[in-house]
């Protein structure tokens, strides 16, 4: 329980960081507000289509009598904007960090320096960095998706799909945004996604209280644009919080 507060302990301060430095806040912002203008027409169009998309997938409740064909299709409509919903939270954070990863490097190297301790980035090109981003948030996805096809088989179940899934669901939500949160100061620190992975796993209730209340603040029009410069400091101090102090050094001297 305690690591579940210091999660979103954590949480609070990285907004908190966010506001004190106003610069970066704003300048935040725009990244996120590109992606999100993407995604709501991404998620426009999925509700219009969601009725037509559940009678693809289910053809085997045609000859249903009524109500029976009506609900079920009604469900398996719920779940499809349900699960493009919680897809869009973790997707829309590993888009906006490719958008705007130079400044989100900068904002996570301005957060450690004035932490103490900052670590010596690898000696890496733009480039590299980018691509090992692609390649990161890519492999995040897939693991997204493959619970989230686990999560939609289960919501099935009766009673189970309606209550302990959605539950699972925002939990694994919140692993994996924080985890693509974490990419940026974990870069910096040169640590690979199996590692970075392993080390949340170590601490699975200090990620989940700083990932769970993030997805659910996310899920609120606009929030994720306010609140993504936040978020990033707040991953940076979580970073530092489940990797052992770097030795003393600087990357970098803080200032507004």
């Amino acid at each position: 329980m305690g690591d579940l507060v210091k999660g979103l302990g954590l949480l609070a301060r990285g907004q908190h960081w966010a506001l004190r430095h106003r610069s970066d806040w704003r300048y935040g912002m725009i990244p996120a507000l590109i992606t999100l203008v993407g995604y709501v027409v991404a998620l426009v169009a999925l509700v219009v289509w969601a009725d037509d998309l559940a009678s693809w997938a289910t053809p085997f409740a045609d000859g249903w009598t009524s109500p029976w064909r009506g609900l079920f299709r009604d469900l398996v409509t719920a779940m499809l904007v349900g699960g493009g919903l919680l897809l869009a939270v973790v997707s829309f954070t590993a888009v906006t960090l490719l958008v705007g990863q130079p400044f989100y490097e900068s904002l996570a190297q301005r957060v450690d320096v004035a932490e103490g301790n900052a670590p010596q980035p690898p000696e890496r090109s733009p480039l590299r960095e980018l691509w090992i981003g692609v390649r990161d948030s890519v492999r995040v996805l897939l693991l997204v998706a493959a619970f989230g096809a686990v999560l939609f088989a289960l919501g099935f179940v009766p009673a189970v799909g309606q209550t302990v899934v959605p539950a699972v669901g925002f939990c694994v939500s919140g692993f994996f945004l924080t985890a693509e949160l974490c990419a940026v100061s974990m870069q910096r620190r040169d640590v690979e996604l199996c590692e970075r992975l392993r080390l949340m796993r170590g601490r699975p209730l200090l990620v989940l209280g700083f990932g769970v209340p993030l997805v659910l603040s996310f899920l609120v029009p606009f929030a994720a644009v306010v609140l993504m410069p936040g978020a990033v400091a707040g991953a940076t101090l979580l970073t530092r919080e489940l990797l052992p102090a770097a030795p003393p050094g600087s990357a970098g001297t803080p200032g507004d």
